[in-house]
């Protein structure tokens, strides 16, 4: 029997056709994997399966039964639940306090009952293996755990159908391999699970069948038995699986950065980054591994100049310690932050405008004290052309781009200001394998041409690929150098949730 049956669904914005015309079927008790590449219509077609909006034709059932939602709360009345890949939790409240947000059982005079609300986590936790401490603080859980949290979360509210976006995102080996056995446990005790996934190894791994979306239509559904993970790419772009691996050195003996012995406190005083130093060169890529929340974010962020601290930091020798952000980056510091959407872009502003944000000080972005509106647009169709951002005009809006393509518009605004060194996080994170590939040549062309790049990444194949060295930062502190030429995924993990700590 199917859980789920999407037929003939097409959703519409201005000028694109998201999902057009979208078959897919999810049988009960399976785990059915979602694969396309940006833009291809994935995230709409969850976001109407969840309720957060409404197809412009077709018709859904669940369990057999045609539906129509108009919010997620008909979604969880109909058993779904969805994981989101950004977790929604209060960081500053329990476990307990998290799952039972917004469906709290009531006594009297509206109090929570505390009792039953434990009585139920016990319940949920105990029947799906999902084992976390109800008392402790979301704050202090390591991100697999808190991704068992939101996990915990829809299945209190009753869910039988799981939707996870991106659910291995910012997870190492080891996480990777507890998550898959909790969906394992899950489909055992009859829950539906349907998934995101970039990976495609993980995707041949955890499915009993895979859905491939491609410019919003259903091109295959198949099992992993019968396809590779090159099969998959070829449906899902037309190109081979992408590698990222380095060949030949660029490292040369020039250092273009230097942190000596910096510390970042956070904003109660508390050291998340402790006495770290380090030397980036010119040509090189320099890897900081770890989990995330053990500091590396943090230092990136300090060295831009978003955060204080103490300690240096020298740019070609010159220290920027009281430097502005503002002059930092005229100077010559590239930055890709990690959450594209929050920090790297303005999601209502057009793209010309956009391709600005942190050159608007300098040509050709600007002219004396005024944004030169010309010299804006004429880059960005340059930065359009160069780094293949697949936009209809670069006068629609942020968000109208794929994720890839935002990413893409992102890298090349900060390729194009010809940096120093560029801070690069998480550059490839939520986007498809051809997006995936352009990135990695556009890192791999700079550093040829003499650029330092600190690189963090979760994707630790990309990290291994893509480093000519790699530190580890666990609990804000630089624990072991590592060489990537000797280097496993594995290792790599264990290295950074503490098991095989080194100097």
């Amino acid at each position: 029997m199917a859980a789920i049956e999407l037929r003939g669904i097409t959703k519409r914005f201005p000028g694109v056709v998201a999902n057009d015309n979208v078959n897919l079927t999810v049988l009960a008790g399976e785990i059915h994997a979602i694969c396309g590449e940006n833009g291809a219509g994935k995230s709409t077609l969850m976001k109407i399966l969840y309720g957060i909006q409404a197809p412009d034709e077709g018709e859904m059932l669940v369990h057999g039964t045609t539906v129509q939602l108009k919010s997620p709360a008909d979604a969880i009345d109909l058993g779904i639940g969805m994981v989101h890949q950004h977790f929604k939790l209060a960081d500053y409240l329990t476990v307990l306090e998290n799952v039972i947000l917004g469906s709290e059982p009531k006594k009297s005079f509206g109090r929570i009952d505390f009792a039953a609300a434990r009585a139920r986590f016990d319940e949920v936790t105990e029947a799906y293996g999902l084992h976390v401490d109800p008392d402790e603080i979301v704050e202090n859980l390591e991100v697999g755990e808190r991704q068992r949290v939101e996990i915990i979360k829809v299945l209190y509210r009753g869910a039988n159908i799981l939707i996870l976006d991106e659910p291995t995102a910012v997870l190492v080996p080891q996480e990777v391999e507890g998550l898959f056995q909790s969906m394992r446990e899950l489909q055992s005790q009859g829950t539906t699970i349907l998934f995101i996934d970039h990976k495609l190894d993980e995707v041949l791994e955890i499915s009993d069948r895979i859905t491939v979306l491609r410019q919003g239509r259903t091109v295959a559904t198949v099992t992993p038995a019968d396809v590779t993970a090159g099969d998959l790419a070829e449906l899902m772009v037309g190109s081979e699986l992408p590698s990222p691996e380095t060949a030949e050195s660029t490292v040369t003996a020039i250092v273009a950065l230097e942190l000596d012995d910096v510390t970042v406190l956070d904003a109660d005083e508390r050291p998340v980054v402790k006495n770290v130093s380090v030397r980036v060169h010119k040509g090189e890529i320099l890897g900081i591994a770890g989990v995330e929340g053990n500091g590396q974010g943090e230092l990136v962020e300090h060295i831009v100049g978003l955060l204080p601290g103490t300690g240096r930091v020298l740019l070609e020798g010159d220290d920027i310690g009281a430097w502005s952000v503002r002059r930092r980056r005229e100077s010559g510091i590239g930055y890709v932050p990690q959450d594209r959407q929050r920090e790297g872009l303005l999601l209502e502003a057009p793209l010309w405008e956009n391709a600005a944000l942190g050159h608007q000080t300098k040509a050709p972005y600007a002219s004396r004290f005024f944004i030169d509106r010309s010299g804006s647009r004429a880059q960005t169709e340059t930065i359009q052309s160069e780094f293949d951002v697949r936009t209809p005009s670069i006068d629609v809006a942020a968000h109208a781009l794929s994720g890839g393509n935002q990413q893409k518009l992102i890298i090349g605004r900060e390729m194009s200001a010809n940096p120093k060194v560029l801070l690069a996080a998480h550059p490839t994170r939520g986007i498809d394998v051809g997006a995936q590939a352009a990135v990695w040549s556009d890192i791999r062309r700079a550093r040829a041409a003499g650029l330092a790049t600190l690189l963090i990444s979760a994707d630790l194949d990309e990290l291994i690929g893509l480093s000519d060295r790699i530190v580890v930062m666990f609990r804000g502190e630089l624990v072991a150098t590592l060489d990537p030429a000797t280097l496993t995924p594995r290792v790599l993990g264990e290295y950074m949730t503490g098991g095989r700590l080194s100097s």
